[in-house]
């Protein structure tokens, strides 16, 4: 029978120091890698009895320890630690101690522990819970690529000098809580699989977790880095919590994905930057009342979920350059000491500026569905450019000029040749509206290209110097003839308190937003037509400082609606209104004045015909008579009055007398007599005629250059 041939040796080198080899095999050549305790030939872990107890009792507290790839177990380490424990203190204490690849099963007990010199765990393996709680590093503290299993407490450890924990791999929980590290903190491409605990830590040094993978909660909770903060491509996988933590130092998180929820509400960010840029957000994002002394980078940062930057103060510059938000971003009484500009950004949602605070020049770069400035205080001048946006501006505070305008363009990548990608905004129409100017002062607000459709003035001061420019419309009236009356409603420019006063004032208020009047939102109030009236005069006179003399004439059409619409007006102003809005529209609709032309000529005409033209033209008689005396002859010439005509109505309508007429009527129109022999009927219907109907001719001119004007 053929023997087995033997497994090939291991490929696994021998450590640098005299090993202990206990255990080796053909297959493992190296067997245990456990350093030499002093002259004996085998580790701390395979001493005989007699041997380990004899080193035991040599140790003394401080003394230094070389157990270098030992494997305890919990039982060994107890022994370990009494030897050094000092009486006077109770704690274990160590001086330079080295347990690189040591191996720690069943749990490692260094609570108390303090190692007053340089201490290497570096490659350590920690199969069960740990626990260095209230330990302290005197010198540097070398945790490289070490693994922990179980549960890893540093709860109020303390470490005076380096500490090293770059690549170590935490299985379990890890409490850093309440621990101080007092120069430089490196966790650099550490792993944590559990939760990652470091509230109430004070980093003194720089802290380093460059790449590192929180796989579980991250809780860095008040904690304070006093030097810099290094999470560049720090991975996140559930929340990460830095509320209250404090970063003297820069702050970099740089690329940096948080899958969960990342809370920094009440972080306080004084170095020179904080730095975000191209971070991941895939949760909810809290800035709650942070502050940022320094610059504040969050350029082509993502943020999947909602981003709260409320109550945050931003003392220098902040980029937000690129920068995409899934959900909304809030920025709700935040104060930009001194940000110049303020995106690109672009929003899925809302970006709320409410009660924001920009202290400086500032310019705004927004795509977004909408943009709320309610109450924001502009202290200085401004300018808002927006895609896509309904804009609320209701109790904005304007201190110096704002202008607000439609972006035709997607916004371009500063640091690139393209543009802003604006996916989660397809398919909605690029341009900007207005919603709300109430109780805005807006003698220093300019709009362009802005569509005003829906916007509420009420409430608004000084907008008879409100600057509209460029391609802004109104909201329109209903065209089409009125269900209720015989007449055609025409197009005009409105404001979207007569669409709610219409509707509110209508018997049936359905059948009116039916025919196209806008029904009131819930929260709109209900406006008088004199206040009605009051917006279109302001804004009418803002219209002619801007030359728009279409809309204007739009709007005094409007305000004489209002007017003749106020019940508390007098009766007799009340009725002039309305025939002046019957006869012409206000002497703005030229139609209706040359309607009520034609029919005013056809009326003289037809009366002229019947009544006014006498039967036939008056033959002047001559008569004379002679005196014999100086042979004088005496003629007289008279023309008989004209004769009323006589006879059916139908004999009247001739060709002839029509002539006549219609040359009375035209003569009439231009304020002339046509020199016709009239009856008593006709010369008072001639005498009407040149009254009325030259004032019908000036109403349509008027209301002809009202459009054409410019």
């Amino acid at each position: 029978m053929t023997s087995a041939a033997p497994e090939p040796p291991s490929c696994t080198p021998p450590p640098p120091w005299q090993h202990c080899g206990h255990g080796a095999t053909a297959a493992d050549p190296v067997g245990c890698r456990g350093i030499h305790v002093g002259s004996h030939t085998a580790c701390l872990a395979h001493l005989n009895e007699a041997d380990r107890a004899a080193y035991l009792a040599a140790l003394s507290p401080g003394s230094d320890l070389d157990h270098r790839a030992t494997p305890f177990t919990s039982e060994l380490l107890v022994q370990l630690l009494g030897a050094l424990r000092d009486p006077s203190t109770g704690r274990p204490h160590i001086g330079d101690a080295r347990f690189s690849e040591a191996s720690f099963s069943r749990g490692a007990d260094f609570a108390e522990a303090s190692f007053s010199g340089d201490v290497q765990f570096d490659k350590a393996a920690f199969s069960g819970d740990t626990t260095f709680q209230d330990a302290s590093f005197s010198g540097d503290a070398v945790f490289i690529r070490a693994s922990f299993s179980g549960a890893a407490g540093f709860e109020e450890a303390s470490f005076c000098g380096d500490a090293w924990f770059a690549g170590a791999s935490f299985s379990g929980d890890a409490c850093f809580g309440g621990a101080s590290f007092s120069r430089k903190a490196r966790f650099d491409q550490a792993s944590f699989s559990g939760d990652a605990q470091f509230s109430a830590v004070s980093f003194s040094g720089d802290a380093d977790f460059a790449k590192a993978a929180f796989s579980g909660d991250a809780r860095f909770n008040d904690v304070s880095f006093s030097g810099d903060a290094d999470f560049a491509r720090a991975a996140f996988s559930r929340d990460a919590g830095f509320g209250q933590a404090a970063f003297s130092g820069e702050a970099r998180f740089y690329e940096a994905s948080f899958t969960g929820e990342a809370w920094f509400g009440g972080a306080s960010f004084s170095g020179d930057a904080a730095g975000f840029s191209q971070a991941t957000f895939s949760g909810d994002a809290w800035f709650r009342e942070a502050s940022f002394s320094g610059h504040a980078l969050f350029i082509q940062a993502s943020f999947c979920g909602d981003a709260a930057f409320g109550d945050v103060s931003f003392s220098g510059q902040i980029w937000f350059e690129g920068a995409t938000f899934a959900g909304g971003a809030r920025f709700e009484k935040t104060r930009f000491e001194a940000a110049s500009h303020l995106g690109p950004l672009v929003c899925a949602a809302q970006v709320v500026l409410d009660a924001a605070v920009f202290q400086q020049p500032v310019t705004l770069e927004i795509a977004a569905r909408q943009v709320s400035c309610a109450r924001t205080q502009w202290a200085s001048t401004a300018t808002v450019h927006l895609r896509y946006a309904g804009l609320d501006l209701k109790d904005a505070i304007l201190e110096y000029p704002v202008l607000v305008a439609a972006r035709p363009t997607p916004f371009p990548q500063t640091r690139s040749a393209d543009s802003l990608p604006e996916t989660e905004l397809s398919g909605l129409e690029p341009g900007v509206r207005l919603e709300s100017l109430g109780g805005v002062d807006a003698a220093h607000l300019a709009l362009h290209d802005v569509d005003l459709s829906g916007c509420r003035f009420a409430g608004a001061i000084h907008l008879d110097q409100l600057k509209v420019d460029g391609w802004c419309t109104f909201a329109t009236a209903p065209t089409g003839w009125s269900w209720r009356f015989p007449w055609r409603w025409s197009r005009r420019s409105t404001l979207a308190e007569e669409h709610h006063w219409r509707v509110r004032a209508a018997r049936l208020p359905e059948r009116a937003a039916a025919l196209g009047w806008s029904a009131p939102p819930q929260d709109a109030p209900a406006l008088r037509p004199a206040a009605v009236a009051a917006l279109y005069r302001q804004l009418r006179k803002s219209l002619e400082d801007g030359k728009n003399e279409p809309d204007a004439a739009d709007f005094y059409y409007s305000e004489c609606e209002m007017r003749r619409h106020d019940t508390t007006r007098p009766r007799g102003e009340r009725v002039l209104l309305t025939a002046y809005w019957a006869l012409s529209g206000y002497g703005l609709r030229a139609i209706r004045a040359l309607a009520w032309l034609g029919a005013a000529m056809a009326v003289t005409v037809a009366m002229m015909m019947l009544w006014g033209l006498p039967a036939d033209d008056a033959k002047p008689t001559i008569t004379g008579r002679q005196v014999a005396v100086g042979q004088e002859v005496v003629l007289t010439t008279a023309t008989p009055d004209p004769v009323n005509p006589t006879g059916p109505l139908t004999e009247r309508l001739t060709t002839e007398r029509f002539e006549k007429a219609l040359r009375v009527v035209i003569n009439s129109v231009i304020f002339r007599s046509s020199g016709q022999d009239l009856t008593t009927t006709g010369t008072y219907t001639e005498m009407t005629s040149r009254l009325a109907e030259p004032v019908l001719l000036g109403l349509a001119v008027l209301a002809v250059r009202g459009r054409v004007k410019r």
